[in-house]
């Protein structure tokens, strides 16, 4: 570890990348617990202050990936993949009810992350307020993507390991590399992903990481407060990595017919009112730009999914799920633990 150390702690001009083995090799002693809290703790603060590179984020990921089986998922489900562990503090979380829809439209979806984002409200949260479980094991994690379409996995029900890593955040005060792989984990297996990466470094080194990984499709956005979620206040850059070809774009509300919001209008109400609103939103109740914001996202994930053509051509699919009812009914399924 003293020489994985000392080759990325050299400082601006005399720093390294690992190679993809060492890289590979200082995860392992990582995970182990192999490597000295001073070690672990120096580690982590040179490859922050370093920045991975593409090839050290692939193999920190795959190794990672070696600990702990995948979910017991069929491959031909069809499952999306969307990691979601930035949390909110400044507008509700449009992911939720958009999986919702999409999930009521036809495309499977697991979300994993945590509850405990320093400073921020969680997914799992509010997810839990809803009454969606959000304590299931990987064993019933699957089950339940098999049998309702939409599941939340807690990555420290699944990965002990990455999320004692993902919790030193608290001590370090700094990210550290176990963010963007917590993200890459795709615990299915899924053939499709959508991340979420505000910081801007990471941002096109995720799209080819996960090719590295071999990850057939993914969108890689720079959505509102580091979440997989399209603006609906913003242009919101994109990636798409699909075919092994990697291609980046822009959205904006435009492209779906809709208008720019402001962002003071999209605060989060707290966790017992963003449950009430999604509740609302789901059961066809609500109209205007809060619907709207979540129809844009439903589309991405069933364009993801594989539902559309276009981003555009999946709008219609997710207002159909919203106005036939389907995706109160699925929000009904997802309660009936």
């Amino acid at each position: 570890m003293q020489t994985l150390i000392a080759k990325v702690g050299k400082g601006e001009k005399g720093a390294k990348d690992l190679t993809h083995d060492e890289a590979k090799e200082a995860m392992r002693l990582l995970l182990e617990g192999v490597a000295t809290p001073a070690q672990v703790g120096s580690f982590l603060v040179a490859m922050r202050i370093k920045g991975e590179s593409v090839s050290e984020l692939a193999a920190f990921t795959a190794t990672a990936r070696e600990y702990v089986p995948p979910l017991s998922v069929p491959p031909d489900l069809g499952v999306v993949d969307i990691p979601t562990y930035a949390g909110k503090q400044d507008s509700w979380h449009v992911l939720l009810p958009a999986a919702i829809v999409a999930a009521a439209a036809g495309v499977p979806i697991l979300l994993h992350g945590y509850d405990d984002v320093p400073g921020r409200l969680a997914t799992a949260t509010v997810a839990a307020r809803l009454g969606i479980p959000v304590d299931l094991d990987p064993k019933q994690t699957a089950d339940y993507v098999v049998k309702h379409g939409l599941a939340y996995l807690d990555i420290g029900l699944y990965h002990p390991l990455v999320f004692r890593f993902i919790e030193m955040r608290k001590e370090l005060g700094v990210r550290s590399m176990f963010q963007p792989v917590s993200r890459m984990l795709n615990p299915g297996r899924a053939q499709a992903s959508i991340i979420g990466m505000s910081h801007p470094p990471y941002f096109e080194k995720i799209a080819e990481a996960l090719r590295m990984l071999g990850t057939p499709r993914a969108l890689v956005v720079r959505g509102l407060e580091g979440e997989p979620e399209l603006s609906v206040s913003s242009v919101t850059k994109a990636i798409e990595l699909r075919d092994d070809r990697i291609a980046p774009f822009s959205l904006q509300p435009k492209d779906f017919g809709m208008m720019f919001e402001r962002i003071e209008d999209l605060a989060s109400p707290g966790v017992d009112g963003e449950a009430e609103l999604i509740a609302k939103i789901l059961s066809n109740e609500v109209k205007g730009y809060q619907r709207d914001w979540v129809l844009m996202n439903a589309a991405m994930i069933l364009y993801a999914g594989g539902k559309a053509a276009s981003l555009r051509a999946a709008l219609p699919l997710a207002q159909e799920a919203l106005a036939s009812g389907a995706a109160k009914k699925k929000l009904g399924e997802l309660l009936s633990r």
